[in-house]
């Protein structure tokens, strides 16, 4: 296993690598400027813009500057934003650990849904409960996470009053009343997270739950005279769940693209509004960070998918 994960993390540097110096060409050949503020305030010289320009390197060539931020990267300096003037690792890791809290709490809820609902619908073929998890699963993942955001926004927290929309990070509380309010105000967008996701895994679940039902083995088992419990789930579910465990790590990109627009719908303070924040104001060093951020996260979780497949799957052996 020790030798397998060292692999596996061997072949994933090239892989960053990669995609930092596309990351890197197209956001130094994209339009904008960093200290476009200072070239349009007539109280600050130009030569200071120009000392700025020169001092964070932004007219050398891409190359010697993708060079000098990898240095950088390596030794733990992820650079300085400009806009908000402090170091980004630190804007960073203000951010990012209520992002993973609120894309993990969505991805537990989707699982939790996802896997007893397409399980039993895959059992019951076509009978009323697989018609209606079907239908609920279509208008599901057809509907956007800005729409059933605004939705859940209307009805909870305008009509019924019962959540705050507005994600607020200076809770005036403590003890239990603070883990309860910031508790409150997460449900919504975890909500709107995970249900989108659970459609889409519900409808997996089911197809690979009735392709491996139809298996030879699974009918041993029961001339065996197992009960059908343990039928599906020591010996239906586990092997159905190898191909879901791929479709959710290939699916963690998507998942942290609708946590940016969730992010801005409810505004909370996480990694994905950073990210609309500095592109607005040109702030380059903390845009490639943040997307940079976004690739290790997608790396490590094929990995944790790659992972499970040699618990899932007994014939699956890490050399």
């Amino acid at each position: 296993m020790g030798n397998y994960l060292l692999r596996r993390l061997l072949i994933a540097v090239p892989s960053l690598l990669g995609i930092s110096v596309i990351l890197f060409v197209v956001l130094a050949l994209a339009p904008g400027d960093p200290f476009e503020e200072l070239a349009t305030n007539p109280n600050i010289p130009p030569e200071v813009r120009a000392n700025l320009r020169e001092k964070f390197g932004i007219d050398d060539p891409v190359m010697i500057r993708y060079v000098r931020w990898l240095a950088a990267m390596v030794q733990g300096d992820w650079g300085f934003s400009f806009a908000s003037r402090i170091n980004v690792d630190t804007l960073i890791m203000q951010r990012l650990p209520v992002t993973i809290f609120v894309i993990g709490s969505s991805q537990v809820l989707a699982l939790l849904i996802a896997l007893p609902v397409g399980v039993y619908a895959a059992t019951r073929p076509y009978s009323v409960f697989d018609q209606i998890a079907n239908t609920m699963a279509f208008i599901g993942f057809s509907l956007p996470t800005f729409f059933t955001g605004l939705l859940f926004i209307l009805v909870f927290s305008i009509w019924l009053d019962w959540l705050p929309f507005v994600y607020r990070s200076d809770i005036p509380a403590t003890g239990l009343a603070w883990y309860w309010e910031h508790f409150k105000q997460s449900i919504m967008p975890i909500a709107v997270l995970g249900l989108f996701q659970a459609a889409s895994y519900t409808r997996y679940v089911r197809s690979a739950v009735l392709d491996v039902i139809r298996l030879d083995y699974v009918t041993t088992a029961r001339a065996k005279g197992l009960n059908e419990r343990v039928v599906i789930v020591k010996h239906v579910v586990r092997n159905a769940l190898i191909p879901v465990v791929t479709l959710v790590a290939l699916q963690m990109p998507g998942v942290f693209g609708g946590a940016i627009v969730t992010e801005q719908i409810f505004r909370i303070p996480g990694i994905g509004s950073l990210l609309i924040s500095a592109i607005l104001a040109n702030d380059t060093p903390v845009i490639m960070a943040v997307t940079f951020v976004f690739a290790i996260l997608v790396v490590v979780f094929n990995l944790i998918a790659d992972i499970l497949y040699g618990w899932l799957d007994p014939r699956i052996a890490y050399r």
